[in-house]
This record gives C-alpha cells, structure tokens and sequence, in this order.
C-alpha cells in the first residue's frame, strides 16, 4: 500500500491552462467626445446660387437707378474723344476679339457689327436726324449716337429694324464665299452674324426688337425683360446682365410716361393698322430668315474636332 501525498489545503487551485475557445479580444479603448467647433466669425454660411445672383443683380440695378443719367453722361461725351475714333475702336475691338477667336474671325465679327450698325446709321439720316458713324466696344458691340430716333414710334421701329435687316444681308454675304472656298471659316461667320441679329430682335430696349414693339405692343417689353432675365440667371454673363439693367430702366420710364397719359406721349405712340402690319411683317420675317439661316450654316463639331 502506497501513500499518496496530502494536497496542501493553504494554496489556491492552480488554474487550468488557456484553450483556444477561451480567447477573448481585449476590448477597444472608449473614444473621446470629438470637440464642438467654435464657430468662426469671418466665416459666413455660403448661400444658393440664385439668391447670390439675385443679390448682384439687385444691387446693379440700384447703381443703375442712382448714376444711369451719369453714365448717359458719359458715354454721350465718348464720341467727342478724338483718340476713340471709328476706325480706332475697330481696331481695339478686332485686338480684343483676337484674344478668343483668332485675328481673321475677329475682323469679320467686327465686319458685320460695322454692317449691322450701318443698317441704323443710314435709316436715321432718312429719317432726317444727324447720326454719329458706329462706334465700337469691346465684348459689348457697337453703338450710334443721334439726338432722337425719329418723330414717332414708326420712326423709331424703322431705325431700330435697319440694323437686323442690313445685318443679315451682310451675313448672307458670307455663304457664297463658304460654297466658293468649301471652307467652314465662312459658314461660322455666318452662323454668328445670323444670331447676332436674332439676339437683337429680343423684344426689349435697347435692343432692335424693343425699338419695333413701340409701334407692335409696347406691353411685350415686359416679355422681353422676362426672357432676359431668364437669360441673365440661366446663363449669367456681363453682356445680358447690362442689357436686362438697361432694359428694366427704360421699361419702367417709357411705363411711367405712357401711364400719365400726357397727349404729346400718346401722340408719340399712335400708330396705324396699316404700319402695324408692316413692321409686324418685317419683323417676323426676319425671325424666320435668320433661324433658316442659322440652320443652313449649323456646322456640326465634337470634342474630336478641337
């Protein structure tokens, strides 16, 4: 018989070796709360593309409103600057477009603005008032200066709708040579100066189609400045913001007048049922010209092509 040793009562059981089903993972550490972000005073919350373009044009219009007869001022006393001269005003504006198209669509470009304007130049001086020769600015076109345009709202559709009508002669002009040459430097000529005259029969002042609604319905300027606005948002660029200001302050003013009801205005604004049907003709004849002529001279690109 063997004697088995007495286990020692005063030391803990030994603990049974780890298995590989007991392992746990050491639990993850707790994270800190992130810190609150003090807010920063120069920072301001950035707000929605339209009320930051309606913030700009409204602003605009109120210089307009506040310094419009100072820039009138102004821009009446450009002529007079003998270093601005017709030709000079040309060339900066050729310099000027060169920077974007290339010197020979440039010159053409300025080629049928001078035809455009031409358009008005000369039916002014039938209608008895001393025009000034077009003058030229860059990225805007071109303007001409008289005193009036014309006794009578007639008058004034007729000055107005000389330009589109000679300008578009002028961009005719450039298809034969682009069938001659098979060249589609002329047929973008063109297409260009065919819109050129399309954007300005948009029925507001200044433009050449505001001039034909004073003797059509002078309430459709109200139209006009709707579809340059919509323009003005949807593709905001200088050009249509200065003539949607523009348009909106003339609008209100010949408004206004036409609302009083003076005799000498209203005067101003009888026309005919006769004169209204031509210059309704003339005027959407020329829509019709000008959209077949941008269709005929479309020249197709892709990214391929540039």
């Amino acid at each position: 018989m063997t004697e088995h040793p007495r286990p020692n009562l005063w030391l803990p059981p030994s603990p049974d070796p780890p298995s590989s089903d007991d392992f746990r993972a050491p639990p993850e550490p707790e994270r800190s709360p992130e810190p609150e972000r003090s807010p920063d005073p120069f920072e301001s919350e950035r707000r929605p593309w339209w009320r930051r373009t309606g913030g700009l044009i409204g602003a605009a219009v109120l210089l307009v409103f506040k310094f419009g007869a100072k820039l009138k001022a102004l821009l009446l006393l450009l002529p007079k600057l003998k270093l601005l001269t017709t030709s000079g005003s040309m060339l900066v504006s050729v310099a000027a477009y060169s920077l974007i198209w290339g010197w020979r669509f440039a010159v053409g470009f300025v080629v049928l603005l001078f035809v455009h304007e031409m358009g008005h130049v000369i039916q002014l001086r039938r209608e008895g008032i001393k025009a000034s020769a077009p003058f030229f600015i860059p990225f805007m076109g071109a303007v001409v200066w008289s005193k009036s345009l014309g006794d009578n709202a007639v008058a004034e559709a007729r000055v107005g709708l000389a330009g589109p009508v000679l300008g578009t002669i002028g961009a005719a002009a450039c298809i034969p040579l682009a069938v001659i040459t098979g060249s589609d430097f002329w047929y973008a000529l063109a297409f260009t100066g065919f819109f050129l005259n399309l954007f300005n029969l948009v029925p507001v002042v200044p433009l050449d189609g505001g001039r034909a609604m004073a003797a059509l319905a002078p309430w459709m300027w109200f139209a006009g400045l709707f579809v340059v606005l919509v323009l003005a948002f949807t593709f905001p660029n200088p050009i249509i913001l200065i003539v949607a200001l523009f348009g909106a302050f003339d609008t209100w003013h010949r408004w206004r007048a036409l609302r009083r009801g003076d005799d000498s205005v209203r005067s101003y604004y009888r026309v005919t049922r006769g004169q209204r049907a031509a210059i309704a003709a003339v005027y959407l004849g020329l829509i019709v010209l000008l959209v077949v002529g941008m269709d005929a001279t479309h020249v197709a690109r892709t990214l391929d092509d540039v």
